[in-house]
């Protein structure tokens, strides 16, 4: 993989310490990032970056293809370096976890739409829902629902 910085210049971006930074986070580290996650990591390279800053090289980045933001519903956005495939997600409801999940094939979930309203479609986002392992063992969800109590009587 090429540096961020090459990358970044690739792109025909203007080259800061800031955007260097930010996707030297997302790439290192290979995971789902929330912004403030992105920022407390930046200010640990390159000290006293504005949370502004980290936003602005976030939204450049993405809008340049080297980074992606996923909104998972009910939740912050998270921002990620894997972009430029069609990649979907697993998400735990408990505690936020987001997991890269290769592109699905099949019949289910239905990718192919009966009528795209004449839309040139060029991505498909899945999100799959679920809890992880560790939020399972913390607190297993009831395997039915409780009985309801007939106060009628």
């Amino acid at each position: 993989m090429a540096s961020s910085e090459t990358d970044i210049r690739a792109a025909g971006l203007r080259c800061t310490a800031q955007r260097i930074a930010v996707l030297d986070v997302l790439r290192e580290e290979r995971r789902h990032h929330r912004a403030d996650e992105v920022t407390a990591a930046v200010n640990d390279r390159i000290q006293v970056v504005s949370t502004q800053a980290v936003y602005d090289a976030l939204a450049t980045l993405v809008q340049a293809g080297l980074a992606r933001r996923i909104v998972p519903a009910g939740r912050a956005a998270l921002f990620e370096a894997r972009s430029g495939d069609n990649h979907h997600h697993l998400v735990c409801r408990g505690c936020g976890a987001a997991i890269d999940v290769d592109c699905v094939v099949g019949e289910a979930p239905c990718l192919e739409l009966p009528d795209d309203h004449g839309f040139a479609i060029d991505e498909a986002e899945v999100t799959f829902w679920g809890r992880c392992p560790q939020c399972q063992a913390a607190a297993p969800e009831p395997t039915k629902p409780p009985e309801a109590t007939d106060h009628a009587g």
